[in-house]
């Protein structure tokens, strides 16, 4: 996928978070030339959509897109408070 076409497909896409969330990481995968998770791991062991986890407040949460030892990713929609993505994602 070239940054042209990534632009083209996602300038004006108005999905909910939850309807393109996984479908922008894989294209975003694609024009980095990196693995997808499903690709990396089949089996979702180290890498994968939707990894459950306890949260330091405790209870527990879900990464959109998490991958040990690298990151762990959370997707929020449009006009969303990206700081409160970055919180969510640490506790």
């Amino acid at each position: 996928m070239t940054p042209e076409t990534f632009i083209a497909k996602w300038h004006g896409a108005t999905l909910t978070e939850r309807a393109a969330a996984q479908s922008h990481f894989i294209d975003l995968c694609r024009l980095l030339g990196e693995p997808t998770p499903t690709d990396a791991d089949p089996r979702g062991e180290w890498y994968c959509f939707e990894r459950g986890a306890t949260k330091t407040t405790g209870g527990e949460g879900w990464a959109d897109v998490w991958k040990r030892g690298c990151f762990g990713w959370e997707y929020k929609g449009k006009r969303r408070d990206l700081n409160a993505a970055f919180v969510q994602l640490q506790q």
